[in-house]
């Protein structure tokens, strides 16, 4: 369907039937619980990056706690690596290390971490039995589990990408933990499987269907996938975020998915929007709105669930019509040719810290009211008196079609969602463009290809802070040395990432909030709305 290369794509294909073959394999993942279980365990700490986390969050967020309780941790912030050891009961708690590569900078780093702080507290001979780890065969993260003597360590198949994993290893062994019934849930998927059969004629299949209107309405000018999601399947929405982005976004090309939007009228959007109801039930608490984007003329599709358990069928639902949407749309839906770009520069950024003791940090076009403002291309040129000035004469270069990027490299917290959520719709409402939000480096994993790869309309808000503390990164698991903090590794990222988008062409804004960050944020939102 896809390109004549056959690279990334014979051997991506095992989600096509990993409902049917996982459903062998969950009787050894039950294992693993009932042992937990009985040997006292009360939680899990998932370490990983996209899709190695957001089909477990997704579980974590709709079915809550079980026997275990479930945490995910997909930041290097010093401030949240630190926030999640300090309450933790190491004796009680489980590590799930997921990386499909095995050697994911972040994913390493928090294991190397976690695993120094059990073995503090437990010695040596105690540490290995905390963790677990999920990965592909051969990988580095085989090699670590076998020399730190890891409880397990499950070979997931390798002809499945990380975003299209959720009913692999990767999403069914947190899913587990938490009391997922995994045979009602790969039931629900296998369902869908056959819905989405090659007997079944196109216009009947639910996936073909939803992958050529995605496609289609791209190829006409409405690009901005826009998801509102009733309160009980909202965490569905960040799991098709990635997805979307990261399958489409490439060759100047791509599916924007726009999720966590304040609600708005029909009239706050452009043009360029396709809109998609996830609905829980029969409880109709979109109803109302989505009816009103209907009357104003915006295409919708609607999607419902029937339970938590149509988590299974949406997932291969979705993968699915993101399949097919690539082939419409010309692409090749499984790889991620623009990711590696920013890995690159972040690798230089680490590499002259290793050498000289500190980042190669640009030099701010405007500094008041103790703000750091970073302009790039023509934009340094352009005279502004504030952050919240600098920004409004930001987002005036955005145009029909375009999209806003505000990206937090902050300590993920309810207050800074909130904020940023806030912020979001005063952007949108005050552009008409559609605006997204994420934590870094977590969107690097989920919505950063499509960000260099796209047809370049994106405007990108980088927002930054200044931890108060920082947490060393032990350079082995089991040593005390370290070359390099969680601080500084954030602030590689964001900094590289910057340096990407940049070579890419991409416009880009750079704001240092400082140590008070959460305040620094609320002035600006609160201005930017007045300004």
């Amino acid at each position: 369907m896809w390109s004549d290369r056959p690279d990334e794509i014979a051997n991506r294909l095992g989600w096509l039937d990993i409902a049917v073959r996982m459903d062998e394999e969950r009787h050894c993942i039950s294992a693993l619980l009932q042992d937990l279980q009985q040997e006292g365990y009360t939680q899990a700490v998932l370490l990983g990056m996209g899709g190695s986390s957001l089909a477990p969050e997704v579980f974590a967020r709709t079915f809550g706690s079980g026997p275990l309780a479930l945490r995910i941790l997909d930041s290097t912030h010093p401030g949240a690596v630190q926030s999640l050891a300090d309450g933790l009961d190491a004796a009680r708690t489980l590590f799930i290390v997921a990386t499909k590569s095995g050697t994911t900078a972040e994913t390493l780093s928090l294991f190397k971490f976690f695993y120094n702080q059990v073995q503090e507290q437990l010695g040596e001979a105690e540490a290995g039995a905390h963790f677990v780890a999920i990965t592909d065969a051969g990988s580095e993260l085989v090699r670590l589990g076998n020399a730190c003597n890891f409880r397990s360590v499950f070979i997931n198949d390798a002809n499945i990408g990380g975003r299209y994993s959720a009913l692999s290893h990767f999403g069914l062994i947190p899913a587990a933990l938490l009391g997922v019934n995994l045979r009602r849930l790969l039931r629900r998927g296998q369902e869908t499987k056959n819905d989405c059969g090659r007997h079944v004629t196109g216009s009947l299949n639910p996936g073909a269907r939803i992958g050529v209107m995605m496609a289609e309405m791209a190829k006409a000018g409405k690009d901005k996938l826009t998801v509102i999601a009733d309160e009980e399947v909202a965490s569905f929405a960040d799991w098709l975020e990635q997805l979307i982005a990261e399958s489409t976004g490439k060759s100047g090309t791509g599916i924007v998915p726009v999720v966590g939007e304040p609600e708005g009228s029909a009239e706050a959007y452009g043009a360029d929007r396709l809109f998609v109801h996830l609905q829980w039930s029969d409880t109709g608490a979109q109803d109302a709105k989505v009816q009103a984007l209907i009357d104003a003329g915006h295409p919708v599709i609607r999607v419902r669930f029937r339970d938590r358990y149509d988590l299974g069928g949406q997932f291969f639902l979705w993968e699915f019509a993101t399949a097919v949407a690539g082939a419409r749309l010309g692409i090749h839906p499984f790889d991620q040719p623009d990711v590696e770009s920013a890995k690159q520069q972040s690798r230089q950024m680490m590499s002259a810290y290793e050498e000289s003791g500190s980042l190669p940090a640009p030099q701010p076009s405007l500094e008041a009211d103790g703000l750091k403002v970073y302009l790039g291309g023509e934009d340094g040129d352009r005279p502004a008196s504030s952050a919240v000035e600098a920004l409004a004469d930001f987002v005036k270069q955005g145009a029909a079609g375009d999209y806003i990027s505000v990206q937090a490299y902050m300590r993920p917290c309810s207050r800074v969602s909130s904020l940023l959520q806030t912020m979001q719709g005063c952007l949108r409402d005050r552009t008409k463009l559609a605006t997204t939000t994420g934590y870094g480096p977590r969107f690097l994993h989920s919505t950063g290809q499509l960000h260099k790869g796209d047809r370049g309309n994106g405007l990108f808000i980088q927002l930054t802070d200044s931890p108060a503390a920082d947490v060393d990164i032990p350079d082995e698991p089991g040593s005390s040395a370290s070359a390099l903090p969680f601080g500084v590794l954030i602030e590689a990222q964001s900094l590289g990432d910057r340096q990407a988008l940049m070579n890419a062409g991409r416009r880009v804004i750079r704001i240092d909030l400082g140590e008070d960050a959460q305040s620094e944020l609320e002035r600006l939102v609160d201005s930017l709305a007045t300004v």
